[in-house]
């Protein structure tokens, strides 16, 4: 009961306004600065300006929102420069443009109290460095950039050249891990790893610098023993119902190692390492008198009845802000979109720019799996209904009633078994009551129920976006040949960057009859004829992916 106390307590202040992540209504009319980055991220060349840049941000939009960047339109994040107009348009925020580090410098080297240094040639170094810029308010530089910054009145706080050379990472992050722990937020934790090697990508740093994380890209790869033990540590002190930010290591482990791993201590991801721009997303909150209304197509306690036909319905999770949102051809097919609900906390007006320009064709869904990204099969069950008690307040605010789950920690991206448990079908069910319905998987999944009218339905395709556009539509024909009962309920999965225009074609090859339906009325459908087999993931199935 005290353990459950604590639990309940710790939970309640993450989701009240006590929580520092949430954000404050920023005056309208006010006066910021933009930079635009270009696309080069390479260590040697164009990095150690961003990492100082990112820094600085992350300390200068402390106290109010004052820089923010816009990236290139081919950066994973497409979004930067629509959310740019946005706040100039809804927010009526005046822009002036910054266009070099020392202009940026002259501006905000007020909000700082001196720099570190960090060791390109050791990678681990970076995120020591941004700790630690976090804690002391300090710029982040290399040794070349070191008179840029003092000639700005910057004084040397911290030197980590030589420290730690021959050290493993495991060596350097229990060095800091003992100097800086103790003094970070432990209601979040910044995971910057993604990219790696000659590439590095720490567009969310200004994140972390602002919120005082401790930054790491520790394996969960069991092969890197010592880095697994340390990673278990931090997570397991981290306050219950806790945030991982940023992305896990390219070079080090999987995603589903990671996730698995961050969702067995309870805990929520959000990603991804190069997600950019919240310390200053994080002080907007919605415009006056802004609600959201979703492009429901069918009420909640409405019974439809399926024909003998096939019924296809388009989903595009891998959230919004990085799939096709601002590309040609939104709006010409019916399409679910899955929502990163936290914004709602920390980028509510990247939220309210969806829901602005969704055309009627664009139902947002809940995920994945709840309020962040997470493995349920994983979840302890005393941290199980917290957090999908979060995750439906967020939905409510949202407008959303269906919930798309994954859980990806016996697959390998959409290969694999991403099958649920009963026991975890049992706890969707119950945790949320109002809901239409429930999708599952990221690749085809062959986890379903039907009950109290409400059905659970896994993907029965993933369309790449390299696979030609014939063979997807053939793969689709295959499937319905295969699947002869009718009416047969086929749920696609497009992966981020795939082309509507290029969908639009593929239904035009689709042997019939076909509909392409909206989520919610497929849903509904599915629930009126239950052609398909109850079935969840079974004992003998593997339960962990690569031995985690």
């Amino acid at each position: 009961m005290k353990h459950l106390l604590c639990l309940l307590v710790a939970w309640f202040a993450l989701t009240s306004g006590l929580h520092a992540a949430d954000p404050v209504l920023a005056p309208a009319g006010r006066k910021a600065w933009v930079m635009h980055f270009d696309g080069d991220w390479l260590v040697a060349r164009g990095l150690p300006e961003k990492v100082l840049l990112v820094s600085l941000q992350g300390l200068a939009n402390r106290a109010a929102p004052q820089l923010y960047v816009v990236h290139p339109k081919d950066f994973q994040w497409e979004i930067t420069e629509p959310l740019f107009e946005f706040y100039q348009r809804k927010h009526h925020v005046t822009f002036t443009e910054v266009k070099s580090a020392y202009e940026a410098l002259a501006l905000f080297a007020q909000h700082a109290k001196g720099y570190v240094i960090w060791e390109p040639a050791v990678s681990a170094s970076l995120n020591v460095a941004f700790t630690i810029a976090g804690l002391e308010s300090a710029v982040v530089v290399t040794a070349d950039q070191v008179a840029l910054v003092e000639r700005h009145g910057l004084k040397k706080i911290d030197d980590l050249r030589g420290r730690y050379a021959g050290q493993t990472d495991a060596q350097i992050y229990t060095d800091a891990y003992a100097r800086y722990w103790s003094r970070c937020t432990h209601d979040s934790i910044m995971l910057m790893g993604g990219h790696a090697g000659a590439v590095r990508m720490p567009a969310m740093a200004d994140w972390g610098v602002r919120q005082k994380m401790f930054f790491h890209d520790l394996s969960a790869n069991p092969v890197h023993a010592e880095e697994v033990a340390l990673n278990k540590k931090l997570y397991s002190e981290l306050v219950p119902l806790s945030t991982v930010f940023g992305w896990h290591s390219y070079a080090k482990d999987t995603e589903e190692q990671q996730t698995t791993l961050l969702s067995t201590y309870g805990l929520r991801m959000e990603g991804l390492h190069n997600l950019p721009n919240l310390s200053f997303n994080c002080q907007f909150t919605f415009t006056p008198g802004f609600k959201f209304k979703n492009n429901h197509r069918v009420a909640a306690d409405a019974k439809l009845t399926a024909d003998k036909k096939v019924y296809l319905a388009f989903v595009q999770s891998d959230s919004i802000g990085i799939g096709v949102w601002t590309k040609p051809g939104r709006g010409k097919l019916p399409f679910g979109w899955q929502v990163t609900m936290n914004w709602t906390k920390f980028s509510p007006a990247a939220l309210e720019y969806f829901h602005e320009s969704a055309t009627p064709n664009d139902l947002f869904i809940g995920g994945l799996s709840g309020p962040g990204y997470m493995y349920p099969n994983h979840i302890p069950a005393d941290r199980f209904a917290l957090l999908m008690q979060d995750a439906r307040k967020l939905m409510a605010t949202l407008d959303e009633n269906i919930m798309e789950i994954m859980d990806n920690s016996a697959a390998d991206g959409n290969l694999g078994n991403a099958d649920l448990t009963k026991e975890t079908v049992d706890r969707y069910y119950a945790a949320f009551p109002d809901v239409i319905g429930f999708i599952n998987g990221y690749g085809p999944a062959r986890t379903r129920d039907l009950r109290d009218t409400r059905a659970l339905i896994s993907y029965d395709y993933y369309i790449d976006p390299r696979r030609p556009r014939d063979e997807v539509a053939a793969d689709l024909n295959e499937l319905i040949a295969i699947n002869a009962k009718r009416p047969y309920f086929l749920l696609v999965h497009v992966r981020e960057s795939n082309d509507v225009n290029s969908l639009v074609e593929i239904t035009k090859q689709l042997d019939g009859p076909v509909e392409i339906v909206p989520v919610d009325v497929f849903l509904k459908l599915a629930a009126s004829n239950k052609t398909y087999t109850t079935r969840y993931q079974l004992p003998t199935d593997p339960k962990h992916f690569k031995g985690f």
